[in-house]
């Protein structure tokens, strides 16, 4: 059964005027850089959907079965981008190299989550666009992994098509578990229940793997986890928090929906978390305090990212308080 308050700790308090008006429980887990467990804040064995911090899984499995991807192309595969055109020009070079259009799109039109790039299509009377749904990235990638392997577009999101069980495959490599249960997530793709501590000793493989690595999966994963430190604008946005972690400290870093954090320090110390509440506001505060708590991470860099993160409580436009780690 997936965690409950009573397996949980608190993990972030929400503090205005000194007052702790709002509390977030959850489930952490931190991996030392040879995999073993260093702490773990409730359990993390119970199955929870990982949401878009399933995407490095993602976009791994399409590498290894074939895909065309490299630098900001590749990057991109595992992004929850904020839609400006930048993001959308290289999705649809995605596309173009493998002869689709967006219509191929099996995600949902959206307006971007990037407030001046929805506000240039509104002035320009643009509709929403598959292109700018924050998944975009990571739907033409499953695109043009079809296309590599004569697999059938069309139905390319069904549970049992050809790339589905591919990815399924490498996932459960990856995590070292059986895929039970399957939902849908919010772009359409298959999402399937892990543990905690399975989803961290996978982003933990991947993070650290090496392009020089004698094993294909590895160095596929190494190339990976290049693309994404030399193209940290794609997995976010700028000035967008995953963005600002992987340009600031190096650190992998990727956020998923419902209050999901994962993040691989230099050295590969890794975490995991899940927000039982579902809210995203302080995953970033949690894991990179956590990374400090590890001895991964200066405390001093920290705190000078975390000021560069939406982590401010405002009151009558002043600052009042802040959302912090409790751990």
């Amino acid at each position: 059964m997936p965690a409950t308050p009573p397996a949980s700790v608190e993990l972030a308090v929400v503090e205005r005027s000194g007052f702790v008006e709002s509390r977030h429980d959850g489930v952490a887990i931190v991996l030392a850089p040879d995999g073993t467990e260093k702490l773990t804040l409730g359990e993390a064995t119970a199955p929870f959907l990982p949401r878009s911090s399933m995407k490095p899984l993602q976009a791994l499995a399409c590498l290894s079965a074939g895909a065309d991807l490299a630098d900001e192309r590749l990057a991109i595969a595992m992004a929850s981008h904020c839609g400006t055109e930048r993001h959308a020009e290289v999705v649809r070079g995605i596309l173009q190299s493998a002869g689709l259009t967006e219509d191929a799109l099996g995600c949902p039109a959206a307006w971007p989550t990037d407030t001046a790039s929805r506000d240039e299509m509104v002035r320009d009377h643009a509709a929403p666009s598959p292109l700018r749904m924050n998944c975009s990235g990571k739907h033409a990638a499953m695109l043009v992994t079809c296309v590599a392997n004569g697999w059938p577009t069309e139905g390319y999101l069904e549970v049992q098509h050809p790339l589905q069980v591919h990815i399924r495959e490498v996932i459960e490599r990856l995590v070292g578990e059986r895929m039970t249960t399957t939902a849908i997530d919010g772009c359409g793709a298959p999402v399937y229940a892990m543990s905690l501590v399975g989803l961290a000793r996978a982003i933990q493989r991947i993070a650290t793997s090496s392009e020089r690595s004698p094993f294909a999966l590895h160095r596929s994963a190494g190339t990976l986890v290049r693309a994404v430190r030399e193209n940290p604008w794609t997995i976010d946005g700028p000035g967008r928090p995953d963005t600002v972690v992987i340009e600031r400290l190096g650190v992998f870093s990727k956020m998923g929906a419902e209050g999901v954090q994962v993040m691989t320090a230099p050295d590969g110390t890794t975490v995991a978390l899940k927000m039982l509440d579902g809210s995203n506001r302080a995953g970033w505060a949690v894991a990179l305090r956590l990374l400090e708590r590890a001895g991964a991470l200066a405390a001093q860099d920290v705190s000078d990212t975390l000021a560069l993160l939406p982590l401010t409580i405002s009151g009558g436009g002043h600052e009042v308080g802040a959302i912090r780690s409790a751990v």
